[in-house]
């Protein structure tokens, strides 16, 4: 299996540097083959800008993306990234949660290699949320936080950290067509995590992804109707917000 990993954290003595190694050297050891993408090591360019594409007059940036797309004028750091992408059978996304989301530099990544022509189409016949360019692949996000679990249950302060990695995991990953597997959460990061109990609980979750299911998010293509909205009946009674979208 190829294993494709985008990583994000400014400092290599990091907890979430020790955790990148751990996974490296535990996917090696299972057989897989591992690449990474360090982001702040690549010192990649987070800012999606006309620079990403060759000459145009189109003042529209999406449809500019797009014609850049099809043109193969797609930069070439963005490339290398798509072509890690399609190369992978398993992509690992892995940073702190930073403000409730991923860091910028990451977000950039997001922003940069899902362009138009890859990530989506304006169109409304492009296939999405479970039928986009990545389809039968799987993804899975490795997050730490300083945030306590308590803090992040379905009563606390923070908000259930499933709702909190929703945008990243079915707006991004599910989006593009990849199936997610549950992630990997460590709380208590910097004061309460303890670095053995926390790599243990990694390297189970990467020995153990053939038996994994994935989230059942629903697709676009069978649970939603002309105006995407969920079709009557797919959901129990009760049920709302994010939760409404997983079968």
């Amino acid at each position: 299996m190829r294993t494709h990993i985008v990583y994000a954290h400014p400092h290599s003595g990091s907890l979430n540097a020790a955790l990148r190694d751990e996974a490296v050297q535990t996917l090696e050891g299972l057989g897989h083959t591992v690449s990474v993408s360090d982001l702040y090591a690549m010192d990649w360019k987070a800012v999606a800008d006309y620079d990403d594409f060759g000459p145009t007059e189109n003042e529209h940036f999406m449809a500019a993306a797009g014609e850049a797309w099809d043109k193969g004028e797609i930069a070439e750091d963005i490339k290398a990234e798509q072509a890690k992408l399609l190369e992978a059978d398993l992509v690992l996304l892995q940073f702190p949660l930073w403000w409730y989301s991923v860091p910028a530099i990451m977000k950039g990544w997001f922003d940069r290699v899902f362009t138009n022509g890859f990530g989506y189409r304006p169109s409304s016949d492009w296939p999405r949320f479970g039928d986009g360019v990545l389809k039968g692949k799987r993804a899975m996000v490795i997050v730490t936080t300083g945030a306590a679990e308590s803090h992040l249950s379905d009563r606390g302060v923070n908000g259930d950290i499933n709702d909190l990695l929703f945008p990243i995991q079915h707006g991004v990953l599910f989006y593009t067509g990849l199936e997610v597997l549950p992630p990997v959460v460590v709380t208590g990061a910097g004061w309460q995590a303890d670095f053995a109990d926390v790599a243990k609980q990694l390297r189970e979750r990467l020995e153990t992804l053939a038996e994994t299911e994935p989230i059942a998010y629903r697709k676009q293509s069978e649970d939603y109707d002309e105006r995407k909205r969920l079709l009557p009946g797919r959901e129990p009674e009760g049920t709302t917000g994010f939760a409404l979208h997983i079968a």
